[in-house]
């Protein structure tokens, strides 16, 4: 029953923050100077052009005006149409967000392995030299941004050792037998591991760019945790018995100190997909990040208003599954 109100109080929560973001997020874009229908139009253009396509769009009308026509359309699944493309925002939308969920999601899997292995070297050899060095690298590691690490990854293993792909999201000759645009997936489920090769090749750099400071967050907490969770008295009983260190930290110390670590990375794991706006370009990546960049410097508010939602979205719903998960993994939170 607990669990059960839980829910319902996070879905009510959700439902509010994302409207608070859409009526910010409209009201917004519509302030800022600058006419979006002046810049669709070549410079030869008259007022009666401009005043035709201000009324195409409804931007003649107030904003409460204009909130509501686009409220009700969202209701029905209709974000209007991209000014610059002429297409549905959503059919834009949603063509780019899967080349920019498994960036993350590649992002995210390979902070949680670095991560974990570090925390994991880190405690079985602490207080030693080791210890020590991965302190030092995830300092270093945490103090710079992730488009620098892009800018140093693209001059390592783009240009001084041309190893990975620097650019775009797959090689333009290859045959592309898709039918979704998860190509990562599909690759993996037709077999067609050479394209999952390529594909890997033009994702790494940037995916690695996003994961080392989520590497080095991860390492700090989940080692701390370890450390803690290591003078326990449960943890003392195994030793007794006993186990080595490596089992007792593996089968011991580490079930019971991933729950921190659990609820960093569902709350890191939606900045990093908000990371990827920049990444995405330094890296000509065709995902949404991408998208966003060039929407708002073509003012085609429709689809800003449409990036900025679906990002909403699944940093709520991200964190709406992250606690449910940490209720149903805890026993305090799952008995209330």
């Amino acid at each position: 029953m607990t669990l059960l109100r839980t829910i319902l109080l996070r879905l009510i929560t959700t439902a509010v923050t994302l409207f608070g973001v859409a009526v910010i997020v409209f009201v917004v874009v519509r302030v800022v100077p600058g006419n979006p229908i002046a810049m669709m139009l070549p410079p030869g253009a008259t007022q009666v052009d401009i005043d035709r396509l201000t009324a195409f769009y409804g931007l003649d009308k107030s904003i409460a005006q204009q909130f509501l026509i686009w409220g009700a359309g969202v209701l029905h699944g209709d974000f209007g149409t991209s000014i610059t493309s002429r297409q549905p925002v959503l059919a834009l939308v949603l063509g780019r967000l899967p080349a920019t969920l498994e960036l993350s999601v590649l992002a995210l899997a390979m902070a949680v392995l670095m991560g974990g292995a570090a925390a994991l070297t880190g405690t079985r050899l602490r207080g030693t030299r080791v210890e020590g060095g991965i302190d030092i690298a995830g300092g270093m590691a945490l103090s710079i941004p992730d488009f620098l690490w892009g800018l140093i990854l693209i001059l390592l293993f783009g240009v001084l050792v041309p190893v990975f792909q620097i650019s775009g999201r797959v090689t333009p000759s290859l045959k592309l037998p898709f039918s979704s645009n998860f190509y990562l997936v599909e690759s993996l489920a037709r077999l067609r591991f050479d394209l999952t090769r390529d594909l890997l090749s033009h994702m790494f750099l940037p995916a690695l760019a996003l994961a080392i400071p989520l590497t080095a967050i991860i390492a700090q907490l989940l080692k701390q945790s370890l450390k803690e969770t290591m003078h326990l008295d449960y943890v003392t009983l195994a030793r007794t018995q006993g186990y080595s260190e490596a089992r007792v930290i593996w089968r011991q110390a580490l079930p019971n100190a991933i729950l921190p670590t659990l609820t960093l990375v569902g709350v890191q794991f939606t900045f990093l997909i908000g990371g990827t706006v920049i990444i995405e370009r330094m890296f000509s990546y065709e995902g949404l990040g991408n998208m966003a960049i060039d929407a708002v410097i073509n003012r085609d508010l429709p689809l800003i208003q449409g990036i900025v939602i679906l990002f909403a979205v699944i940093f709520t719903g991200v964190n709406l599954l992250v606690d449910l998960t940490y209720a149903a993994l805890n026993p305090r939170l799952r008995h209330g």
